[in-house]
């Protein structure tokens, strides 16, 4: 009896001596001028590095060991900004185990930091009133489904009778509707925005946009239309197009208080939710009058294996959608962005046509950096 109690003590203090070594690692360490310090105990490793949003070129940052067992790295100043990142141990990624707060996106999970300040702030949880996000099942007829989709409702819609205008949110290739949600951060941006009043009270929508996918993460619907190429080209198919504009718009406008008309309704999306934000506006002119193109200009050169571009047909919708007078068509692209050059293209191609536009050009890649801050701009800008 004794023996058992005295092994169970030395289990006790061995877990507290543990968790008190460990707590004297903080990773990572926001400094007061914003640079930013990553700790990680690794003994036995010959190369630690830490890997981030925070660089342009993605290129791993080494760690310094700093004793037997810990490594660190001070990086920055970093402007004020959320970031993402993971840790290197020789060749296998790692999350940091000091650091509890992680994003997903698809199949990508890493940790994160927010660096106080102007933008940092706006993507922060504050103390102001905030919005409810609800995960929402509904039909498609379409793609022959239950799918899901999360809505936000604004703060006071459950207890009052107004009724709003709607923002159709769309994610990128690869990712799901948790993505605006875990790693865009949307309710609480647009929660910030409406309590500073420099947005409108509004509903997103945040739509899976893989037709063959019920619900994140990328489960599959049992009938699966074989014909989809998996993951980006399903996305690309067309289908989901379809699905928003004969399933969604209707469920929301049946479902929520609405102001159910092209003046109080949005489309945005990063990357391949660009792609089909493009498409939808150009086969739907008048549907929504604000739209919102973020890193993506591809229409020539990313199509279904089944069809070819026609520039002609093309022209024809543009013209269709200049007609219908949209209040505003918006693209930003970071300068660093691999789809920068697609992007100048179909400027030239809307220039031609006389398509008018608002063009915002930032620092930065192909990443959520880019895209969070493009929602704190382009929100203010719908439905004024």
């Amino acid at each position: 009896m004794h023996k058992v109690v005295l092994t169970c003590f030395a289990v006790i203090i061995s877990f507290c001596l543990y968790a008190q070594n460990n707590s004297r690692i903080v990773s990572p360490d926001i400094q007061s001028d914003n640079s930013v310090i990553f700790r990680i105990k690794a003994p036995g490793a010959s190369s630690v590095q830490v890997i981030g949003t925070f660089s342009v070129d993605f290129k791993p940052v080494p760690m310094v060991k700093k004793d037997s067992n810990i490594y660190e790295v001070k990086i920055g100043p970093l402007a004020s900004d959320m970031y993402e990142y993971r840790f290197i141990l020789d060749s296998a990624m790692m999350l940091d185990p000091n650091n509890n707060a992680v994003t997903r996106d698809g199949s990508i999970i890493e940790n994160r930091l927010l660096v106080p300040g102007k933008l940092g702030d706006l993507i922060a949880s504050q103390n102001v009133p905030h919005g409810n996000v609800t995960a929402v099942w509904y039909a498609s007829p379409t793609l022959g489904a239950e799918r899901r989709m999360y809505v936000y409702t604004p703060p006071g819609y459950e207890q009052g009778k107004n009724k709003y205008p709607v923002l159709y949110l769309l994610h990128g290739g690869g990712g799901d509707e948790d993505g605006w949600i875990s790693r865009g951060r949307a309710n609480y941006i647009i929660d910030n925005l409406i309590a500073s009043k420099e947005a409108v009270p509004m509903i997103v929508v945040i739509t899976n946009g893989n037709p063959n996918a019920m619900a994140a993460p990328l489960d599959k619907p049992i009938n699966v239309n074989t014909n989809d190429v998996p993951g980006i080209g399903s996305m690309a198919s067309g289908r989901f197009e379809e699905s928003l504009v004969k399933d969604v718009v209707p469920y929301i406008e049946k479902n929520y208080r609405v102001v159910a008309d092209a003046d109080h309704r949005a489309l945005s999306g990063f990357s391949m939710g660009g792609y089909q934000t493009q498409n939808i506006t150009n086969n739907h002119p008048g549907m929504f009058n604000y739209i919102g193109v973020m890193s993506m200009g591809l229409f020539s050169s990313f199509r279904n294996a089944d069809t070819t571009y026609n520039k002609e047909k093309h022209v024809a919708q543009l013209k269709a959608l200049i007609a219908s007078k949209p209040k505003l068509y918006w693209i930003g692209i970071g300068k660093n962005d691999f789809l920068f050059a697609t992007v100048t293209k179909l400027r030239s191609l809307y220039d031609e046509v006389g398509l008018k536009y608002t063009y915002r050009e930032s620092e930065g890649n192909h990443t959520w950096n880019v895209w969070r801050l493009y929602l704190t701009e382009l929100a203010p800008k719908f439905f004024k």
